[in-house]
């Protein structure tokens, strides 16, 4: 791996690259939905509102890529595809809920802040 520090993510950093692949909102999700047992592609989708069918396929793609889902095609007629968390992915389980968790917990100071920086805009115009 190429020499990179918290202090300095350099354009070239591999792990800027896979924080950008991993961390995002999207990702970040899917895992949550996946961390309860494989599920189908509509299955997902219908867990994460919002989401397009072009980005649940990109992510997806990009999450196996990166050898943190699974996808695994089911042999029946129609042909059905089911993706999982994978050892390495269930890895990030932790940390991500971790996040999740802090997003409750200091969710209302975060509302707060929201409104002060506003206000104080606001009082700039």
């Amino acid at each position: 791996m190429k020499e990179c520090s918290v202090e300095m993510f350099r354009s070239n950093c591999p792990s800027r690259e896979l924080l950008d692949q991993i961390a995002d909102k999207w990702s970040m999700m899917i895992l949550a939905v996946l961390a309860h047992g494989p599920l189908r592609f509509n299955a997902i989708k219908r867990g994460l509102e919002g989401i397009t069918q072009k980005a649940l396929t990109q992510t997806l793609r990009k999450l196996e890529r990166n050898g943190i889902v699974a996808r695994h095609v089911i042999a029946r007629s129609p042909v059905a595809v089911e993706y999982e968390i994978t050892d390495l992915g269930r890895s990030l389980v932790g940390p991500f809920k971790a996040l999740y968790m802090w997003t409750r917990d200091h969710y209302d100071a975060v509302e707060k802040a929201r409104a002060e920086f506003d206000a104080r805009m606001e009082e700039r115009v």
